[in-house]
């Protein structure tokens, strides 16, 4: 499909859109043509006021800002994820696709500065992962989650702090970091490498310490990432899974069963962490919260890995409170008692109701 619309009267350009997006506080802008422009604020769609979108005008847009071979590649596969900046205003993730044949876009904003990781309202026991020498990192949860900022300031947290050799490898680059103690080589996918298996291939050549890689998408990327880590490499990756007995149980059957015994030793000697997070909106309304389950690599856990227990998981994050392990359910049933969310948020984000109720019922079982 090719694009034949080159001027639009349109009330505000994309940049105006942006701007205003990161100035409403807002994570995101949504573009589609017959509707307005929206703008995600705190979890919820709010439609600018202005009149809705046309083709010419989204098409006008759009070309305004991507280069010539981004251009060709959507207009080859219909989909484009890239990156943009507005000097002294925010970075932006960007997403085009078609839909009915009329073009859709959604830009997510990334702040200039990385946040540090003790504002984030994660764990305390995740700053001793930045520390390990080698091992498996992964930090899952849906769309719009907080896994980019956890990950960038995890990476920031290193580069401040060692002299290593850090290789991110991302589709698009999201957060930018410079060259502090550590050297930071950033690699996009499709302006750096051709794609994340092509990169992760050779990345050990670039003799890294740390690995990033924006998202575990195949088969490919699960096996060198897990080699990488058992053969002295940090690796950081993301998924989209809701928990961690979940995260396990996704990587071990994306395989087929004559590999699945090697790639659960993989996981039981490499996976040291898994911290699933989603943002809850706070209870007067005026922003939102992470609340976060941490799983470590406890002997037990590592066991359960091994002999393909993931069901015994559960319990065992339950019950290790000593390891600064917490479920997802006592996560929010703690920042209930906090007062951070309300008890309709909790049951709406939990993973087990039964569980969530037994906590909010008996609140001397919270930790």
């Amino acid at each position: 499909m090719r694009f034949g619309h080159t001027s639009s009267d349109y009330e505000y350009t994309l940049e105006q859109l942006l701007i205003k997006s990161v100035e409403s506080n807002g994570s995101d802008l949504h573009l589609a043509v017959g509707m307005a422009p929206c703008i995600r604020i705190n979890g919820r769609l709010n439609p600018v006021d202005a009149a809705p979108l046309k083709q010419a005008d989204l098409e006008h847009m759009l070309l305004s800002i991507i280069k010539d071979y981004q251009r060709e590649k959507l207009e080859k596969d219909w989909e484009l994820d890239f990156s943009y900046a507005i000097p002294g205003c925010a970075r932006f993730r960007g997403n085009v696709m078609f839909q009915r044949g009329t073009l859709a876009a959604v830009f997510r904003a990334v702040p200039f500065n990385i946040p540090q990781l003790e504002t984030l309202g994660l764990p305390e026991d995740i700053k001793r992962l930045c520390d390990l020498p080698r091992g498996l990192i992964l930090v899952t949860g849906p769309t719009g989650s907080g896994k980019s900022t956890t990950l960038a300031a995890m990476i920031d947290l290193i580069n401040n702090t060692k002299a290593n050799s850090i290789v991110t490898i991302e589709d698009p680059i999201e957060f930018l970091h410079k060259h502090k103690k550590s050297k930071v080589c950033q690699r996009e996918i499709g302006m750096d490498t051709q794609s994340f298996s092509s990169a992760l291939r050779h990345v050990l050549r670039h003799d890294p310490d740390v690995i990033m890689i924006g998202e575990m998408r195949d088969t490919d990327s699960i096996a060198i990432a897990l080699t990488a880590a058992e053969t002295g490499h940090l690796v950081f990756s993301t998924l989209h899974t809701q928990t961690a007995p979940l995260t396990i149980s996704r990587i071990i059957d994306s395989f087929s069963g004559d590999k699945r015994l090697q790639i659960r030793q993989q996981m039981a000697n490499s996976l040291k962490a898994v911290i699933s997070q989603q943002l809850i909106p706070t209870k007067d309304g005026k922003g939102r919260v992470v609340a976060v389950e941490y799983m470590v690599d406890t002997p037990a856990i590592r066991a359960m890995i091994r002999d393909g227990k993931e069901h015994q998981i559960y319990s065992a994050i339950q019950t290790g409170h000593s390891q600064s392990m917490r479920t997802m359910d006592q996560a929010l049933a703690h920042l209930y008692t906090q007062g951070k969310i309300s008890r309709a948020s909790a049951l709406e984000c939990c993973v087990d109701k039964t569980e969530i109720l037994r906590l909010l019922n008996n609140p001397n079982l919270i930790i």
